[in-house]
């Protein structure tokens, strides 16, 4: 299984970020998941709002992560100005 993993600083506007959820649910072959960063075992968390997809095997993730509907993930985020996030990518074992 596979994920990419989306960590804001600052969390979005409610519902601008629901329109754009909205465009993330369209990657091919994915599960898309978002919600906010409720705490932190110490402290205050680094992150205040996270985003994911799910992919069930690396064929599903490399097909996603080259789609024109990934791309516009990101095109459709800096037109809402939203914060710079974080974003890696896992694989789980």
């Amino acid at each position: 299984m596979h994920r990419v993993i989306v960590l804001y600083e600052q969390e979005p506007d409610a519902d601008s970020y629901a329109e754009h959820a909205e465009v993330c649910k369209n990657v091919p072959g994915s599960v898309f998941r978002h919600g906010k960063v409720t705490g932190a075992p110490m402290g205050e968390p680094a992150h205040a709002y996270y985003a994911e997809w799910e992919f069930a095997d690396s064929d599903a993730f490399k097909s996603a992560t080259r789609s024109e509907e990934f791309m516009a993930t990101g095109k459709d985020a800096r037109k809402r100005g939203f914060p710079q996030p974080s974003v890696e990518f896992v694989e789980l074992g």
